[in-house]
């Protein structure tokens, strides 16, 4: 449908395009917004590099990696080892609250107007800052939902108490919400036998109710978020509608970039927007519909 050459500037001044997407906004009947891990890079939630450092420099002496990810990813020999790492990567990144206040500021932009949000994150950062959870698709899951590693059936669990007991059981405090370490003694890489999740049905471990194999649990909670946003969508294509895209990559971009693309050349008054540092395209089929910013996306907000 789209050419592969692609453009990047709709038009040419930094403070013109502030001004146009200013605009749209505000006299947009609706804003879609769809949000990718830039959105949440820009807020601070960075998975290398002094954060790493501060809550994960054990693992990194002990199993080499040196970035969240590929944490993640390791192969641990135990459960009680999965767990240990695992519980820390939930907590800092689901439990506490972003360094900067991008999503605060987004929140703040769009919180007068009927708005819906699309997101492949799974850090829960939109409700944090105060966006209505039924205004919310998370296609990809959140890391603060269990589910059967099977599975077995088609449920999710809360994990927050399960997560600060096994957080604490290393070694930590948790103060103010903050996840700190004490000023004396030893933090465990591990968690005790006792606090490893199990699923009530069948007995098998848990796991994260992300979207990384076929074993995803689609929930009852995934299923109406699903039909809201496609009704969102049905209930406002005549209307004006901006396409706010934040910080989307092109790892799943079927999710988010190719059906806003899509939908603006479609609707006829739809508009498009995006913000991603270094990253920000458009189809030359939709230049004269869109504004693409290739700037940090917190210091828009901020101008916005």
């Amino acid at each position: 449908m789209f050419l592969k050459r692609k453009m990047n500037d709709s038009t040419n001044n930094y403070s013109d395009k502030i001004l146009k997407i200013k605009e749209k906004i505000g006299e947009a009947d609706a804003v879609i917004i769809g949000a990718g891990a830039g959105l949440s890079t820009s807020a601070g939630f960075v998975y290398t590099g002094e954060r790493f450092e501060k809550y994960f420099s054990d693992f990194r002496k002990k199993y080499g990696f040196s970035d969240m990810y590929s944490g993640g990813f390791y192969p641990y020999k135990t459960l009680e080892k999965h767990w240990g790492y695992w519980c820390r990567y939930i907590y800092i990144n689901r439990y506490m609250d972003a360094p900067k206040p991008v999503y605060q500021n987004l929140h703040d932009l769009v919180k007068e107007k009927d708005y819906f949000v699309l997101t492949t994150n799974v850090d829960h950062c939109f409700q944090k800052a105060g966006f209505d959870k039924n205004r919310i698709f998370y296609t990809q899951g959140d890391y603060g939902l269990f589910q059967c590693s099977e599975p077995c059936h088609k449920e999710t669990y809360d994990n927050e108490e399960a997560i600060k007991k096994m957080v604490l059981s290393q070694g930590f405090q948790i103060k103010d919400g903050e996840l700190q370490k004490p000023e004396n003694g030893e933090i465990k890489l591990t968690v005790p036998t006792g606090l490893i999740p199990y699923c009530p049905h069948c007995g098998k471990p848990m796991s994260m109710n992300l979207r990384s194999d076929q074993t995803f649990v689609e929930d009852d909670g995934w299923h109406q978020a699903a039909e809201r946003y496609e009704k969102f969508i049905q209930d406002h294509k005549k209307q004006k509608i901006v396409f706010l895209e934040l910080g989307v990559g092109y790892n799943t971009p079927g999710i988010i970039k190719y059906p806003f693309w899509q939908m603006t050349n479609t609707f006829e008054h739809a508009f498009y927007v995006c913000l991603n540092q270094s990253e920000a395209y458009a189809p030359e089929e939709i230049r004269r519909k869109s504004v693409c910013m290739n700037e940090d996306i917190g210091e828009v907000l901020k101008e916005l």
